[in-house]
């Protein structure tokens, strides 16, 4: 089984792709979505996670208040480091075990900040979702509600779009209608097929 590694900046489309993939019966693992099951009250990661930054951080029901959190990690780089170290691990170890698991000729991993750690090596395709940088500031803001600046924070925090191009086996350009998204997903499952066969 081929393990592509699906990535891209803020607001560049990673879930559009992936539920598309998904339409196709492809399997997804979506470290977003492990990362919120690793951090959920009183795990491990969570008692470190609130015993490092308190209250500030906890939403009155008790889970992780997810934006207060980024606020901090995108203004101190020292504390992303500190948070990247705790929960990368956790997230691909969590990875590998669901992949291990399946039974298929490929699966999407959908790891945001797969280019910026180089970590998940069980990747062996790297698909990138590309979009000029205006549109993805534009989405961003829709989907999270952040203020531009905030999402130029987390834009300046990840790989540079030309270096994270470079690095692509494959690349989708999202900045089209969504007919064309759905082309460019339809044609690459044909080839991941042949490729997985």
């Amino acid at each position: 089984m081929i393990v592509i590694g699906l990535t891209g900046s803020i607001g560049a489309g990673k879930s559009t792709v992936a539920h598309l993939f998904a339409d196709h019966g492809v399997p997804i693992i979506d470290a977003d979505i492990i990362a919120r099951e690793v951090t959920e009250p009183h795990s491990p990661a969570y008692d470190e996670i609130t015993a490092r930054f308190g209250g500030s951080v906890v939403n009155s029901d008790g889970t992780l208040d997810r934006g207060s959190l980024r606020e901090i990690i995108f203004h101190n780089p020292e504390e992303r480091r500190w948070l990247e170290e705790l929960l990368h691990p956790v997230i691909l170890e969590r990875m590998r075990e669901e992949i291990s698991k399946l039974d298929a000729p490929y699966c999407i991993a959908v790891i945001p900040l797969l280019l910026e750690t180089e970590a998940a090596e069980f990747v062996q395709r790297i698909l990138v979702v590309d979009i000029p940088e205006d549109k993805q500031i534009e989405r961003a803001k829709l989907r999270d509600k952040s203020t531009s600046s905030q999402i130029k924070n987390i834009i300046k925090a990840q790989l540079p779009r030309d270096q994270r191009l470079t690095k692509a086996d494959d690349v989708i350009n999202n900045a089209g209608s969504p007919d064309e998204l759905i082309k460019q997903v339809d044609n690459l499952h044909k080839k991941y097929l042949q490729l997985g066969a």
